[in-house]
């Protein structure tokens, strides 16, 4: 196994290696914070599992940063600086095609894929960018104004690219795209009712009822309910993405993962600096970073919370991210943004609902859980954080209405 300070060595960095150490908690990405005698850098082993095209993800976050970078006063602090490899035209550097096309700087003459990521012998893919000093994160919005400052971040960043026109590849595949999320929901139903045929029917299958023993397979029996809401609720969803389809709401540059850790803060004055963690920027409607910040943002309790009486929107949290939001954002929306501005938390609350009772019908094979009725227990919540939503919506347009200034 190649070591850390040879993988770290493979990158155009700075000075001799001092130290590296991991950073984080490393959900997705294992992360280590490298040391060397002239600066500090981020290196990231990717989960090629989660993100299979890394290249083509390197690709996008090159791009879009070196859009940002043409904007700002600040280059090494507004934005991620990422760091090519030192010798991008060694093949032993990088090696594996990728399946999104090729474009300026992104082969070398000789072949290799990428000059921003690198692949080791055990197939890992590596990438590594400047370490942003003077700065912090927060994991939880704490106060009403670092609500707000979280609103700025990812105002200021969808604002910095709402003139982005350049390609970017779809690195996981069908996100927020909820026409293809009911194509899997259709398919985990239909596939749930056939085990449990299977499992209790004339015609047992042997295999699967040895497999009924441990329940999961009768999970679609406990559900009704669950599975009622999502399909009263399916038309409303798909006319909001058939407007996405159609290009009435336009497709812009999407974050994809707006929680409040993915904003770095100033130390000193505390402002919002700019948006991390670019691994999912993707063309999408941008509505979607709104309705992903408010649900992950808003909830008065945590997503798991098994008591629903708990679960509700906090509309003074609302507020406040889409101040500081619109604050940065309100003069690039176009008027069918605007228009659905305040349906996006309902689209991605609802997105979630599907996705976390789409898991447990289908055995938790996707979402790591802690207990047999984790999945069912979250679903219920995002469930009552919806219905909170719904029955505040027309409070939720008039803030909007409010913040954004007339013509």
């Amino acid at each position: 196994m190649e070591s850390l300070e040879s993988i770290a060595s493979r990158f155009d960095i700075k000075g001799n290696i001092i130290s590296i150490k991991p950073l984080g908690e490393g959900f997705i990405n294992d992360t280590y914070i490298v040391k060397t005698s002239l600066a500090r850098y981020i290196l990231q082993r990717k989960n090629k599992n989660v993100f299979p095209d890394v290249p083509a993800m390197m690709r996008n976050i090159a791009a879009v940063t070196a859009h940002i970078k043409g904007k700002v006063n600040y280059p090494l602090r507004e934005t991620l600086t990422i760091i090519p490899l030192a010798h991008p035209g060694d093949r032993s550097f990088c090696t594996r095609a990728s399946s999104f096309p090729f474009s300026g700087n992104d082969r070398s003459e000789d072949g290799a894929v990428s000059q921003f990521c690198y692949e080791d012998a055990s197939g890992q893919w590596w990438a590594m960018c400047l370490f942003i000093e003077g700065t912090v994160t927060h994991k939880v919005a704490s106060s009403l104004e670092l609500t707000r400052q979280g609103g700025i971040g990812i105002g200021r960043f969808q604002a910095l690219l709402a003139d982005f026109d350049q390609p970017l590849a779809e690195v996981i595949k069908g996100f927020h795209n909820m026409r293809w999320r009911f194509e899997q929901w259709d398919e985990a139903i239909d596939a749930a009712k056939k085990r449990v045929e299977l499992a209790t029917g004339p015609k047992k299958c042997p295999e699967v009822s040895a497999e009924s023993s441990n329940g999961k397979i009768f999970r679609i029996n406990e559900v009704a309910g669950e599975v009622a809401f999502i399909e009263d609720h399916r038309e409303k969803m798909m006319q909001f993405w058939n407007l996405v389809e159609s290009g009435y709401i336009p497709r812009r540059v999407a974050h994809n993962d707006t929680k409040l850790s993915n904003i770095l803060f100033d130390a000193t004055s505390g402002e919002a600096l700019c948006a991390i963690d670019l691994d999912t920027v993707m063309s999408s409607t941008s509505l979607n970073d709104v309705g992903d910040a408010i649900r992950s943002y808003a909830n008065a309790t945590t997503e798991d919370d098994p008591d629903i009486s708990k679960v509700s929107m906090r509309l003074d949290i609302y507020r406040a991210w889409m101040e500081g939001y619109l604050s940065q954002r309100a003069s690039t929306l176009t008027d069918s943004e605007k228009e659905w501005l305040p349906f996006a938390p309902l689209f991605i609350t609802y997105e979630q609902v599907l996705r976390f009772l789409m898991d447990y019908i289908n055995g938790d094979t996707y979402y790591k859980v802690k207990y047999p009725e984790h999945n069912l227990v979250r679903t219920r919540n995002q469930i009552a954080l919806y219905k909170s939503m719904e029955q505040q919506y027309d409070a939720m347009k008039k803030v909007v209405e409010e913040l954004i200034p007339n013509p």
